[in-house]
Formats: C-alpha cells, structure tokens, sequence
C-alpha cells in the first residue's frame, strides 16, 4: 500500500536555518533506506522537498501506517516535524473504481 508521508518544520528549524536539523537531514535517506526493512518498508518511491514550503515529502510502499510512524521516530523526521501520513491510490485505481461503480 502506498503512503505519503509529509513532514511539516518550521523556519527555526529548517535544515538550512539550524545546524542540528542539518546533520539530520543530510543522513535521513540513508538512515531510512537502512531500516526500510524492520520496520516492512517495501520501496521508497520517491523524497521530495518543497524548501519555501518548509516541507518533506516522502512516498512509501508500505504494510501499515503504523510502522511509518516508527520509522519517522526512529530517523529523527519526528523530532524536528510534524508528520502527516495519508494513503495513497494511483490515479489509474482510482478511476477503474469509478468506472465499476
């Protein structure tokens, strides 16, 4: 199931404003592709940034939005964000759902 994960920070805390988030963040992709496995990440799909918007986004395949949850915890999102998870469709699905109803 896919999930999009969006991880909302605040200018304060903007990896290009405060030198802890910045550590952070330049090893986030790695921290998650290492336990992308404990925790039944199947594929990160993509990790997008809007920079202006102060916002991480990150698509995953995943079992459950629960081990998304400990996931960002774990890699430290969580500790410098506030995270949103949502499940997502692809737009095909979507519309062969619609045309079936």
């Amino acid at each position: 199931m896919l999930f999009g994960v969006f991880a909302v920070h605040s200018p304060e805390s903007c990896p290009l404003n405060n030198q802890t988030s910045k550590e952070m963040f330049v090893q986030i992709q790695e921290k998650i592709e290492a336990k992308m496995e404990e925790f039944k990440i199947s594929k990160l799909i993509g990790f997008y940034m809007s920079v202006l918007e102060h916002e991480w986004i990150i698509v995953v395949d995943a079992d459950n939005s629960h081990d998304i949850e400990r996931l960002c915890i774990e890699v430290g999102i969580s500790s410098v964000s506030t995270i949103k998870i949502v499940p997502l469709n692809y737009y095909s699905d979507a519309i062969k759902k619609m045309k079936s109803m």
